[in-house]
């Protein structure tokens, strides 16, 4: 078992049910999956290693292989055809999920340059919560040498009903919220 995912047993889950009154355990809001993005936007038009430098990249932070996102739109000012790749995406869930937040959590977030915390302002409305990255190479396991400094999208699917309910869960779980 991975250690944030004890944590969240042992720790998160009684605090939540102490804190929102819940009656049973399972009633408590619970992170579902992770979401990573990376678009690599005008560099992929140019050049086509762009993609497979992004999708390299997102290999090694999620462990797993990604998904080649491909343009729905041709867009004529950007040279851009419909079904050109356009960026990648992985989906984490379970262990992986649970490895990949406790890394991003104690390693790469105080590794940001002048890091005071992240927002608490970007949830959906429905506890989901999204935070963009400008640089991918916080992250210990990408080679500055190999790699261009690309964007990274996060998205942290909760089961919480709220906003509240999730920063309440991700504020347990150990992210670092300023407001």
């Amino acid at each position: 078992m991975v250690r944030l995912q004890q944590k969240y047993k042992e720790e998160v889950v009684p605090a939540l049910q102490e804190a929102f009154k819940y009656k049973n355990p399972n009633q408590v809001p619970k992170v579902e999956k992770v979401v990573l993005n990376m678009g690599v936007g005008r560099l992929a038009v140019q050049n086509s290693k762009a993609v497979d430098a992004a999708i390299a990249d997102l290999e090694v932070i999620a462990g797993q292989k990604p998904v080649v996102r491909k343009a729905r739109k041709s867009i004529a000012n950007f040279k851009l055809r419909e079904g050109m790749p356009i960026g990648a995406s992985v989906t984490l869930r379970n262990q992986r999920m649970y490895e990949f937040l406790d890394r991003l959590v104690s390693i790469a977030l105080p590794r940001v340059r002048d890091f005071r915390g992240i927002s608490g302002k970007a949830f959906d409305g429905r506890g989901n919560y999204s935070m963009g990255i400008t640089e991918q190479i916080i992250f210990p396991e990408i080679n500055l040498d190999k790699t261009t400094i690309k964007g990274l999208s996060i998205t942290v699917v909760t089961s919480a009903q709220s906003d509240e309910e999730g920063k309440a869960l991700l504020k347990n779980v150990g992210f670092p919220f300023r407001n």
